[in-house]
Parts: C-alpha cells; sequence; structure tokens
C-alpha cells in the first residue's frame, strides 16, 4: 500500500505530461488545495472585526491573524520548493494538505488571539508547501504544447480565489461564527489530500538543492524584516512629512534586513542549485520575468487597496455596489485568460507582457485622472476591465517565461520564485497604498484613490519595460 511518503505505484511518471483522464483529475486536486490556500490568506479579513470583540483585543492586534499567515507564507515559499525539488513535489503537497487541515481545525477551536496567530502561522507554513510545488506540479502533470492553458487555467484561478475571500466570508459570517471560517476548510482538506493520494503522479527527487538550516533561517528573516520594516516607514514612519520615532525604528530594521540579504545571498552564490535560486536569477529573462512581475502584483494591489476607500469612503456607494465594480478586474482575467493561454507559443511572452502592461498603464492613469465628480460604477467599471484584461493578458504568458526558462529539474525553485514574486508584489503594493493612506487619509485628502492609481500606472509601465526588455535578452542568450 503507497503513504504519502513512496510514489505511487499504479500511476507512471511521465516526462511530457499525464495522458489526457489522469491529468484532468490531477488537475482538479492542484487546483482545489491552490483554492483553499489562496482564500485562507483573505478569507479572514472581514472577520477580524468581530475575532477582536471576541477575544477582546484592539484592532492593531488582530492583524495579526493576517500578518502571520502571509509572513510565514513569503518567508517558506523558496525553502519548501527547494524541499519538493529534493523530495518529490507531490509528497511536499500532500504533506502541506494535511498540515492546513490541522492547522485549520486547531485555528478553529483557539481561545486565545495568541493561539489563533500560531496556528494560523502553521497554516502559512503549510500553504507554503502547496503554493511553492503548485507550479512545478503543473509543468509536470501538462505536455509541453498544452502547458500555456494550464498555467492560464491556474493564474485564472489564483486571480479569482484571491479576490472571492471577502465575499465568501460575508455568506459564511451571515449564518455563522468566525471559526467556522476555518472549520470548514478540514472536509475540504480530508477530500483533497484523499484524491491527490489517488491521482497524483510521483514525481522525480532530484535531490540536488542544497538545504541548510541556517539559509532556512536567513530566508524567513531577510523576507519578514523587510517587509515589516518597509511597512513601518510607509504607515507610521513619516508626520507631517519628518521621520518619526517608529520611522527611526523601522529604518533600523530596514539596515538589519539589507544586512541579512546581503550575509543570505554570500551563502548562497557558489551553490549549483542554491536555495535562494541564483542560478536562475542570473538568467537575464528568467531576472526580467521576475521584476516584471512584482511590479505587475504591485500594481494591481495598489489598485485593490484603493478601490474600496474611493467606492465606499468617497463617493458612498453600497457594499454591494462597491463589490460589483472591484469584481470586474477579476472577471475580465477570467475572460482573457483562455485567450491568453492559446497565445502562449504564437507569440513571445516579451510581446504579450508587454501589451499587457500597456493596456495596464493605461487604465490605471484613466483611473488616476478620473474625478470623483465623475467616478459612477460605469465609468470605473470600463476602466477596470481594460486594467484587468491587460493583466491576463501579461500574467499566464510570463508565468509561462519563469517555469520554462530554467532546466526542468529546476522546476520547483521556478515555481517557488513565481509565488514569491506574486506574494513580494503584493505586500509592496499593500505598504505603499498603506502610506499614500496615511499621508492622504481619503476622509480628509479625497485625492489619496487617484495617487495609488498613479502609483500603480508606474510600476505597471516598469513592469511593462521590463517584460519589453526581454526580447533583446532572449536574442543574445
Amino acid at each position: 500500500m503507497a503513504t504519502l511518503n513512496s510514489p505511487l505505484p499504479h500511476l507512471p511518471s511521465h516526462q511530457d505530461g499525464l495522458p489526457p483522464a489522469q491529468r484532468r483529475k490531477a488537475v482538479l486536486v492542484i487546483l482545489l488545495g491552490l483554492v483553499l490556500v489562496v482564500l485562507d490568506g483573505s478569507i479572514a479579513t472581514l472577520a477580524l472585526p468581530r475575532i477582536a470583540a471576541a477575544m477582546d483585543v484592539s484592532a492593531a492586534d488582530a492583524v495579526w491573524v493576517i500578518t502571520g499567515y502571509q509572513l510565514a507564507v513569503l518567508g517558506l515559499l523558496l525553502p519548501m520548493a527547494s524541499l519538493g525539488e529534493r523530495i518529490g513535489y507531490h509528497r511536499v503537497y500532500l504533506h502541506g494538505m494535511v498540515v492546513f487541515g490541522v492547522a485549520s481545525l486547531l485555528c478553529a477551536l483557539s481561545q486565545t488571539l495568541w493561539q489563533l496567530v500560531v496556528f494560523r502561522t502553521v497554516q502559512g507554513l503549510a500553504g507554503a508547501a502547496v503554493m511553492g510545488v503548485n507550479a512545478a506540479l503543473v509543468r509536470q502533470v501538462y505536455p509541453l504544447g498544452l502547458l500555456g492553458r494550464g498555467i492560464a487555467l491556474n493564474a485564472m484561478v489564483v486571480a479569482v480565489a484571491s479576490v472571492a475571500g471577502p465575499s465568501l466570508a460575508a455568506v459564511i459570517l451571515s449564518a455563522l461564527s468566525w471559526p467556522w471560517l476555518f472549520g470548514l476548510n478540514v472536509p475540504l482538506v480530508a477530500l483533497t489530500v484523499w484524491l491527490g493520494w489517488r491521482c497524483l503522479p510521483p514525481s522525480e527527487a532530484h535531490g540536488q538543492t542544497h538545504i541548510v538550516l541556517l539559509d532556512v533561517i536567513l530566508n524567513i528573516l531577510a523576507f519578514g524584516l523587510f517587509f515589516w520594516a518597509f511597512d513601518g516607514l510607509s504607515t507610521r514612519g513619516f508626520a507631517d512629512w519628518r521621520l518619526t520615532s517608529q520611522g527611526v525604528n523601522s529604518l533600523a530594521a530596514l539596515l538589519v534586513s539589507l544586512f541579512l540579504w546581503g550575509w543570505y545571498v554570500r551563502r548562497q552564490w557558489h551553490l549549483a542549485a542554491p536555495l535562494l535560486p541564483l542560478d536562475l536569477l542570473r538568467m537575464p529573462v528568467f531576472a526580467l520575468s521576475m521584476c516584471s512581475s512584482v511590479m505587475a502584483f504591485s500594481a494591481q494591489m495598489l489598485t485593490f487597496i484603493a478601490l474600496p476607500f474611493l467606492c465606499l469612503t468617497i463617493l458612498h456607494q453600497t457594499p454591494l455596489q462597491a463589490g460589483l465594480v472591484v469584481s470586474v478586474w477579476p472577471v475580465a482575467i477570467v475572460l482573457m485568460a483562455p485567450l491568453a493561454g492559446r497565445l502562449i507559443g504564437r507569440y513571445s511572452g516579451a510581446v504579450l507582457g508587454g501589451i499587457g502592461m500597456a493596456m495596464l498603464t493605461l487604465g490605471s492613469l484613466l483611473l488616476a485622472l478620473l474625478s470623483p465628480a465623475d467616478a459612477s460604477p460605469w465609468q470605473l467599471a470600463w476602466r477596470l476591465a481594460l486594467c484587468g484584461l491587460g493583466f491576463g493578458l501579461f500574467q499566464s504568458p510570463n508565468n509561462h517565461v519563469i517555469l520554462t526558462t530554467g532546466p526542468r529539474e529546476r522546476a520547483g525553485a521556478a515555481g517557488g520564485m513565481l509565488g514569491t514574486g506574486r506574494l513580494t508584489g503584493q505586500s509592496l503594493g499593500a505598504a505603499l497604498a498603506a502610506g499614500v493612506f496615511a499621508l492622504w487619509p481619503p476622509t480628509l485628502a479625497p485625492q489619496g484613490p487617484q495617487v495609488a492609481f498613479a502609483l500603480a500606472a508606474g510600476c505597471a509601465l516598469l513592469a511593462g519595460i521590463a517584460s519589453s526588455l526581454r526580447a533583446p535578452a532572449a536574442a543574445r542568450s
């Protein structure tokens, strides 16, 4: 009988994807786990007021329910991707789902805030395991000729799940208490593990990735401290355009994080298969694709944070109206994803990514130039549709380049970088948005969302430039 630690005896190893029937089952498992993990990153946001009241803590302390999860995912994505290369992607995925289910149950049973934060952090660790090997599994189950469509489907699911969390939470909380947000994960996780044990193909364990505990700790500290410091500088670092005491502390933390980054990179520099995939980042096409990804997701997060302030605080729309407006972006991605998947291979990722980011830049600029007095739902919707279509045209081809530029045995590292780029961009965008609204509070300065949209346009422009530079870089390589 096969165990979670042994290859599945009834599934052969395929160098060019699985047969159609097996592929459909494997894709269902991969996407189901991805939906659960991505949803859990945002589903608790709407419940924070209830959690704070139930546990008698401040709103600021309750935010650690979200922050603990995000930092754990960001800090452990690359180690989990490397572990997948070492012992097999399906093993890391299935063990990650088991831990995710147990942590979800413990979250539901938590009696204090810090119990909940600890178990949410464990959830983040498990989420990093699932997301860290997700892209590598997609590359494994799809034949090369259909890989573009598989990546497009994966990107579409991430886009929808990323924004569906608060809406799903609202439905659950309308009938149930907040622990059910986590408790409902348990049967779904059990189903995913059972299907995964039966349907996921065995992965070859390359065993070449160099994993040392100190490097894992440096990876967690370097990522976590950098974003904690950047967030502190953005939100509380300045008052009347002057550095505050909190800003001094954040600046000191930023310097420490840069020292840790230097130490970490130096330790990884000469390794053939490093935990921090410097071997892939030395490839110009890969490095430019990662820069594009970070900047594109920064632009997306800036817009997603600014929109609710514009719709609810400044335009005084109802939550339903605001929700419909915000949903235009992911709907546009869903519409564009199948076309983007079919265009992969026919046109270069540099061309598709450049066009997509040009559309996102234009849409963001049009949002920035739209006066609140003229910002009807329709005027916002068509601009957001342009942004979403552009993002959808960019994301799948860019992901395809990231996953296929390096050798097949480094697919785990490439997949880890794919998730790291997305989370890094989202974290940077969130910190920039927080800084904008610290300087221009929406209740006092209605131009705050427009500043955020303008910053989003700048990020999208940088992403488009990086994407376009891949064409000459690819010609030279």
